[in-house]
């Protein structure tokens, strides 16, 4: 094991087994696995539990899409260090929109999203239902891919040095650099002191990797300058109809110069307006600033990560590059609207730092979320059919004048569900509208496993976070609904539930 490493616990030692030989197969080492030293000093933007809403008096949902896996690497570092995750580190949405599931892809790029909806009975409450809102994009070709024009910020500030921040940016970086194609360029501007260009736009491999390999760390941490020049090199070498982003990668510890949460986001605000796009990519323990990391990229139009080890970098910027640096649409606002004549009550599980109010959805201004080639979303909602017992008493005045009966024609609806999103180059958005119909909640057929194995992630993400309507359901039994999943990173979430099990989680 490398210097610095810390020793797996006999706790962590099951979950870690698989993922660590499944490393060192495909990329002969295994990364090491440092222990937090002070997790009190990471910095986290958590929101309280979506709350319960009545459909009467607010039957309309709307939520911003949201395509970031962050958080399921983040929580997945922790409970491999056999620690429990701060509850604010954990966002479910970001649990589940890490794996994929069995949506039907779509065919064409200008209608680039299929619409899945399916229901099940709620595991944990018998008197509930889970309705579940798959969308999968449209996957580019790699032969069909826009010239992308790449400025990889690397920071080498002196909180970089240690085994799992600026080595593994190294491997990420140059994993990446082995996926592009001649029409691609990379830049590479560091910082830390200071901010500089440390290589020209190129696309010969060699160069980008012998630049990275001679990258150390030392010093403080002026990122905002970073950013600043970063965004400068992409305005000189920008692509018309290409992808232009920004790649930062750093441990989010910007401690020189603009480093106020609110004027970074300004700042990247207004590039995106521009068309230069920015995804971050989250490295290291202990002085981890994840929140401004989450910020940052979804105000930037582009996508966040947490890299954690080698395999990790090759999932992002390997497996799923298409995803991570192609955008295939923008603006994307999902808005589901409730019939109370068939739901009384209902939650979404996730998405509390995505919420938008019901006037956004039209107003094509309002900034949403993007959505990369072949990515996926999936957002689980938690109902109550009317006349069913809710979680709350029923209300004495909710009728008269407080809602609308359903329209004629609708009463067999559960719920209709609107997407809206602009193609890349578009300015004006476009809608997709689908109903559910009420028998989903009574279908007697059992769930499959791919949803099953869905709401196993979600009830994980919320027992992490303390959510008291799962208060009755167990981890173990959280690993008994995600039943014997195949693929690998299926089988290590069962393991990591496990782990989660041992040291008491969620309790």
């Amino acid at each position: 094991m490398m210097a610095g490493a810390a020793m797996p616990s006999p706790v962590m030692a099951p979950a870690m087994k698989a993922m660590r030989a499944e490393e060192r197969s495909r990329y002969g080492f295994v990364p090491p696995v440092v222990v937090p030293s002070d997790p009190g000093r990471e910095k986290y933007d958590g929101k309280d539990v979506s709350p319960i809403k009545h459909t009467r008096t607010d039957p309309v949902s709307t939520f911003s899409v949201d395509v970031d896996t962050g958080a399921y690497a983040n929580t997945r570092r922790f409970l491999s260090a056999g620690q429990v995750p701060p509850k604010d580190a954990v966002r479910t949405e970001e649990l589940i929109n890490y794996f994929r599931y069995d949506y039907p892809l779509p065919q064409s790029k200008e209608a680039p999203f299929s619409v899945t909806t399916d229901a099940m009975v709620t595991p944990w409450n018998p008197e509930t239902r889970l309705l579940r809102i798959g969308l999968r994009g449209y996957d580019l070709p790699r032969t069909g891919r826009p010239a992308a024009n790449l400025v990889f910020l690397v920071d080498v500030s002196g909180s970089m040095n240690s085994p799992d921040k600026l080595p593994l940016v190294k491997t990420a970086l140059a994993g990446l650099s082995r996926e592009l194609r001649p029409q691609d360029k990379v830049s590479i501007v560091v910082y830390a002191g200071a901010a500089g260009l440390v290589l020209e736009p190129t696309s010969d491999g060699e160069k980008i990797r012998s630049a990275l390999d001679r990258l150390s760390a030392g010093g403080s941490t002026a990122g905002g300058a970073g950013l600043q020049l970063a965004y400068q090199i992409a305005r000189d070498n920008f692509i018309q109809g290409g992808v232009n982003r920004i790649v930062l990668a750093t441990d989010g510890d910007f401690n020189v110069g603009v480093s106020d949460t609110k004027a970074l986001i300004d700042m990247v605000e207004k590039e995106r307006d521009s068309g230069i796009t920015l995804t971050t990519l989250g490295f290291g323990t202990g002085n981890y600033n994840e929140g401004l990391m989450e910020q940052v990229a979804d105000h930037g139009n582009g996508n966040y990560a947490y890299i954690d080890s080698a395999l990790e970098a090759k999932k992002v910027l390997g497996e799923e590059m298409g995803s991570t640096l192609f955008t295939i649409a923008k603006d994307v606002k999902v808005q589901v609207e409730f019939n109370p004549a068939q739901v009384s009550q209902y939650r979404l599980i996730g998405y509390e730092n995505r919420a938008l109010r019901e006037e956004d959805f039209n107003n094509d201004k309002v900034d949403a979320g993007d959505i990369g080639a072949g990515h996926q979303v999936t957002a689980i909602y938690e109902v109550v059919p009317a006349g069913m017992k809710g979680w709350t008493d029923p209300r004495r005045y909710n009728g008269g004048d407080t809602w609308s009966r359903p329209a004629q024609g609708t009463q067999g609806e559960l719920a209709f569900v609107k997407l809206r999103y602009k193609l890349p180059d578009g300015t004006t958005s476009k809608l997709i509208e689908q109903p559910v119909p009420a028998m989903a909640m009574w279908n007697k057929r059992a769930p499959s496993p791919d949803f099953r194995f869905a709401v196993a992630v979600a009830a994980f993400g919320q027992k992490l976070r303390g959510d008291p309507l799962l208060a009755g359901y167990s981890l173990a039994q959280v690993r008994e609904l995600a039943g014997e999943p195949g693929d690998f990173y299926r089988q290590e979430f069962v393991k990591l539930v496990g782990v989660a099990e041992s040291l008491n989680a969620g309790r």
